[in-house]
């Protein structure tokens, strides 16, 4: 029995901001961001969007694809939750139309836990060999503007149908992890955005990643010649690079360039455009991987790290499937991308302002703005109402 990801699928908000104009704006040479973080636009999230919004739209074409019926649990990962107490998964479960024979739950670690459901997942999976879950991992990354985080913004999910037929890639057993109990990046219960000590994050990250490869060759006794390509946590772009540059020089290659590009290969170019998805980031990184690497990566080995402030890390593996690429939804990602509406700078202001309003109002009507198949529409006695965007009826 091969257990993995079976599809794999995401969605971002219909709009974003390029960061020349960001940078024009807040009075920065545009460098700063497209090559000092590496970001050239960030997804930005609508006042009628959230993380529930993001998942269902995310998970839609898996479930369309498939009897939704046929799903037996739902793991929704996210550092955004919407309510201390309901998960964000309910939601999501009753308007995918799921059936009622399903176990549903949140799961929270700051960015790392999308692969914690991965890989619980896969072990519920591996004991019962019926078992189809939907793993979902969507986040909106916001900060305080004019904040040093404002320009690592953005927002995503990813939907993963993790079953016995792994025909995107296999996850293999044994992966190496390291925890420790750090304030690297914090969001309290009175706040709605994060705070972040982004020097001490970015040495954090390249600490845990150290020890998680460690703990991985240990337990595995893999090298780095067995991998074709890694895949990373993606903040940003450059957090990426620099981990990879770190990695080499821990296995003893030589890094340059050339090396890391060759072994990042294309898991870098979503990101590039959609920004940060915390949870969701690695796997919008997988996903630019297998959808527009130039090489055939069937049958070959993909490192992965997942990395959560506060911390968690994990370093694991997985094998692409024979035929994966009939299994991706490129065109339609291609396609809601290339839709994305550009923001001028007070657009931009104006969303993240009713944003931040609907998410402390307890009972408004709300405009309709995105263009995905479900919407937030109302917020009435402290209940959220999801609709069908009648759009695209």
């Amino acid at each position: 029995m091969t257990i993995g990801i079976q599809r794999i699928s995401f969605y971002t908000a219909p709009f974003y901001l390029d960061m020349s104009v960001f940078a024009q704006a807040r009075g920065e040479d545009a460098d700063k961001f497209h090559v000092g973080i590496g970001q050239d636009q960030m997804s930005v999230i609508s006042p009628d969007e959230d993380i529930v919004t993001l998942a269902a739209n995310a998970a839609l074409p898996i479930v369309q694809e498939f009897d939704p019926q046929s799903f037996t649990a739902v793991l929704f990962a996210t550092e955004s939750g919407i309510d201390q107490s309901k998960s964000a998964g309910a939601f999501v479960h009753g308007l995918l139309g799921l059936s009622s024979r399903c176990r549903v739950v949140e799961l929270k670690h700051a960015c790392y836990a999308g692969t914690a459901a991965l890989q619980m997942a896969v072990n519920m999976v591996r004991v019962n060999a019926n078992e189809r879950i939907l793993v979902i991992a969507a986040d909106v990354a916001r900060y305080e503007l004019g904040s040093p985080g404002e320009a690592t913004q953005g927002c995503g999910a990813v939907a993963m149908l993790v079953s016995n037929q792994a025909d995107v890639l296999a996850i293999e057993a044994g992966s190496g992890y390291y925890t420790e109990d750090v304030m690297d990046f914090w969001r309290p219960n009175y706040r709605d955005t994060a705070l972040v000590d982004g020097k001490y994050s970015t040495m954090v990250y390249l600490t845990a990643l150290k020890h998680a490869w460690q703990h991985f060759h240990e337990s595995r006794a893999l090298i780095y010649a067995d991998f074709a390509r890694f895949c990373y946590h993606l903040p940003f772009t450059k957090m990426a690079i620099k981990a990879h540059s770190r990695l080499m020089k821990l296995t003893g290659q030589e890094a340059n360039e050339a090396s890391i590009e060759q072994a990042m290969g294309a898991s870098l170019k979503y990101n590039r455009t959609v920004g940060n998805s915390y949870s969701a980031s690695l796997y919008f990184g997988l996903i630019s991987l297998l959808e527009n690497d130039v090489d055939d990566l069937a049958g070959q080995r993909i490192g992965l790290f997942s990395y959560g402030s506060g911390c968690v890390g994990e370093f694991f593996s997985g094998i692409v499937g024979t035929n994966y690429r009939q299994y991706l939804y490129t065109s339609q990602h291609q396609a809601l991308l290339a839709a994305r509406k550009e923001l001028s700078f007070s657009e931009y202001l104006d969303f993240y302002k009713r944003f931040g309003e609907v998410e402390r109002n307890d009972n408004i009507e709300i405009s309709s703005y995105s263009r995905g198949h479900f919407r937030l529409s109302a917020i009435r006695a402290h209940k959220r109402q999801y609709v069908q965007n009648s759009s695209t009826e």
